[in-house]
């Protein structure tokens, strides 16, 4: 990574990002999002009016992509959510943890006062490591709900910090 940047992303994005989360939809081994979106779709999920996006660039190529949101409405709208991408040309570069970082520090600046995953599947050890290193903690475990395309129901860990 020479000079990563990250910044609110643009629609002018939008075919980076359906780069990224193409194959990631498709594998349907860790978002709990229908395999078969296509682009349309997708990107109208990910940009959603609610949800607050950003892309990670760096050399002027988009590598990742999150967005962050209240994880729920009313009484439970200071807790933020989010979703992260990281195109798998440039996984193991430390984007997803920059992407992380970023979005705690926007969550701060949004208002939010924690950050919680409800669904982080159990057999996506690098998410697991990742979240677990930057101070996200298993708060319960959700046995068999995801249904993993090789290995069946697997568990998903709900993961929650402080701000």
């Amino acid at each position: 990574m020479t000079d990563l940047t990250l910044r609110p992303a643009h629609h002018h994005d939008q075919d980076a990002i359906w780069s990224i989360l193409e194959p990631i939809l498709r594998a349907g081994e860790t978002y709990a999002l229908p395999r078969d979106w296509d682009r349309e779709r997708a990107l109208a999920y990910w940009f959603s009016p609610a949800h607050h996006v950003f892309v990670a660039q760096d050399a002027g190529a988009v590598l990742g992509s999150y967005y962050i949101r209240a994880n729920q409405l009313g009484p439970g709208d200071h807790v933020a959510n989010g979703t992260f991408a990281t195109h798998p040309a440039a996984r193991g570069r430390g984007i997803a943890r920059a992407m992380g970082l970023h979005s705690f520090e926007t969550a701060r600046a949004l208002g939010f006062s924690a950050m919680q995953f409800n669904l982080v599947v159990a057999t996506n050890a690098h998410a697991v490591a990742l979240w677990t290193s930057l101070g996200l903690r298993e708060v319960g475990r959700l046995p068999g709900v995801f249904r993993h395309p090789v290995q069946g129901p697997v568990d998903a860990l709900v993961m929650h910090r402080s701000l």
